[in-house]
């Protein structure tokens, strides 16, 4: 049967298909992309490391002379075995399902989304592990059923082989498709390539996705869910030639991360942001900082209320102001204490004690809080905690936005010791912090003001200057979505360094 047989997807229609089943390959139908070295690079680097990433990308080119010139089986199951072997099962669930979901995310098909999207159901059927591809088409699109290849495991861990029947290919792929529908019939099946033929002749009716590299990809508002919280350590997808470049500048980024870290830690605070600036950071002041308590005058210090993206808000805040200001914290690593350049206060989460401590610092001078809990990486605001608003009427709002090219500076489900590192490995890192206008008085719990008003102003007044969409969620919904419990710490004498989870 040859690919002609089938018409293209735009001769699909999408008009009276609610009572459809649709049936569609991964790569290259319901993504642009038609090769998944990328997402298994993403799984290999989160649980793996750089050697993990280096192996992978070294056999890679085994891979596609076996995926092109031998069979499709044999490619995949080079990359399976590259990125899975030896690695807990818990493990690649959990990046399935914090990491791979932002980056399927940017690359769906317009003309593969446009018929799914219009079915009642949908299955995918891929050849690449179903452990991969399951929680982001069921969690973010909907999906009904997805069929994929099954990784073979022994204790709890992945060998790096395949269970029978297989990598999921070709007459495979159409097997898949007879045992999940049995004598049902789907009406649409939708594929890529010739070896999706098979299972695309089972279906009613089936269409074929031309590749074309200049389609644009389904824009986030057409997405049936959008994808508030992530995680994972790289910024963009690691094609082969990102990935090689990934590993090439990780030793040169983390002198030049530890370089930045010293200068943060050793230089006054006035000085901080020329150095940074001769080593690559840029930092960008916008509005006007008020000018520092006076303790001479009884003049209670200013609390900076700030947006959170990474744990070095507090840190680029004191930058741009060129003075040390203290800030509070929950759960921050005891290295990055360590290595802070400003006055760190551990929260403890019992209202009336941390109440107690903001107020005994805002008494010694200016103070930074970020209310919100915990980071969104996303352009979104979190609830923000109205605490803060019981204890002064001296509050100054701040947007804080920050561009990192290649490594993320946050994480939910690893050890948040490195975040600043990670931070800093980024070539060019940059940090935006804008002041906007101190809180009227009028508009303060001292004029009456709930302190549930004053925070939902200022979270507005914040979502504004940042164009970013405001949310209800708090800490406990990201660790639930990421990391799977609600970023609680217990305090104990010794903390084993996996139970400690960030801020």
């Amino acid at each position: 049967m040859a690919i002609t047989t089938f018409p293209t997807i735009d001769k699909c229609s999408s008009n009276g298909r609610e009572n459809h089943t649709v049936v569609a390959d991964m790569d290259g139908t319901l993504l642009r992309g038609r090769i998944s070295f990328p997402y298994f690079a993403l799984i290999a680097f989160e649980v793996g490391g750089i050697l993990r990433l280096l192996f992978l990308l070294l056999v890679s080119p085994l891979a596609g002379l076996l995926y092109y010139f031998v069979s499709e089986s044999a490619g995949i199951q080079v990359q399976i075995f590259a990125t899975f072997a030896g690695v807990r099962v818990s493990e690649i669930e959990s990046v399935a399902r914090a990491v791979l979901p932002k980056f399927y995310s940017t690359d769906i098909h317009p003309e593969s989304w446009r018929v799914l999207s219009a079915c009642e159901k949908r299955c995918i059927l891929t050849a690449n592990p179903r452990i991969m591809v399951e929680a982001f088409c069921k969690d973010f699109l909907g999906f009904d059923t997805v069929l994929g290849t099954e990784i073979a495991t022994y204790k709890g861990k992945a060998t790096g082989f395949v269970s029978p029947p297989g990598v999921l290919v070709a007459e495979k792929k159409a097997d898949a498709l007879k045992k999940a529908f049995g004598d049902v019939q789907p009406e649409i099946g939708l594929g890529d390539r010739h070896t999706d033929i098979p299972f695309m002749a089972l279906c009613k009716e089936g269409y074929m996705v031309p590749p074309n590299p200049k389609v644009e990809a389904v824009t986030r508002d057409k997405l049936p869910k959008p994808i508030v919280f992530h995680d994972g350590r790289l910024v963009q997808k690691p094609t082969p030639l990102m990935a090689l470049l990934t590993i090439l500048w990780l030793p040169i980024g983390f002198f030049l991360a530890c370089l930045r870290i010293a200068v943060g830690f050793l230089l006054p605070m006035p000085v901080v942001y020329y150095a940074l600036w001769a080593l690559g950071v840029r930092v960008t002041v916008k509005g006007s900082p008020p000018p520092p308590a006076k303790k001479s005058t009884g003049q209670s210090g200013v609390l900076f209320i700030c947006s959170h993206h990474t744990l070095l808000d507090p840190v680029f805040l004191s930058i741009a102001l060129g003075r040390p200001i203290p800030t509070v914290t929950y759960s921050v690593s005891r290295l990055t204490e360590f290595l802070s350049p400003i006055k760190t206060v551990r929260l403890n989460r019992d209202r009336a004690k941390d109440a107690a401590m903001i107020k005994k610092l805002l008494d010694e001078g200016d103070l930074a809080i970020c209310p919100e809990g915990t980071t969104c990486r996303e352009p979104f605001l979190l609830r923000v905690s109205a605490l803060f608003a019981e204890l002064t009427d001296e509050l100054v709002p701040v947007a804080m936005v920050n561009k990192m090219s290649m490594f993320q500076g946050t994480t939910a489900r690893g050890w948040k010791g490195m975040d600043p590192f990670y931070f800093f490995l980024n070539p060019r890192p940059e940090y935006e912090v804008t002041f906007l206008n101190k809180l009227p008085a009028e508009l303060t719990c001292g004029a009456g003001k709930s302190s549930h008003e004053v925070a939902n102003y200022i979270q507005r007044a914040m979502a504004a200057s940042l164009s970013y969409d405001i949310t209800s969620f708090m800490r406990k919904d990201k660790y639930r979505a990421l990391a799977g419990n609600d970023g609680s710490v217990v305090e104990k004498p010794v903390l084993q360094p996996n139970k400690v989870m960030g801020c």
